[in-house]
């Protein structure tokens, strides 16, 4: 899906470098969700009951875009 390309790929070349060890966890355990499942995560759509997937979909989502990109 092009929106969690998008989602995902600014996060990455803006805020993976600054993942702990257990971010970095959270987050391929994140990427195994189904597509689906992420989009509404990552849109508010839904809430994860799982604290930590919970607060990274919260960082990636406030991750910003820079005009033009």
């Amino acid at each position: 899906m092009l929106e969690l390309d998008l989602l995902l790929n600014n996060f990455v070349d803006r805020q993976a470098d600054g993942l702990n060890e257990a971010e970095h966890a959270v987050f391929k355990l994140l990427l195994d969700y189904p597509d689906q499942t992420l989009l509404d995560l990552l849109l508010g759509n839904s809430v994860s009951a799982n604290h930590d997937i919970a607060k990274l979909v919260n960082k990636i989502r406030a991750t910003g875009f820079e005009p033009g990109t």
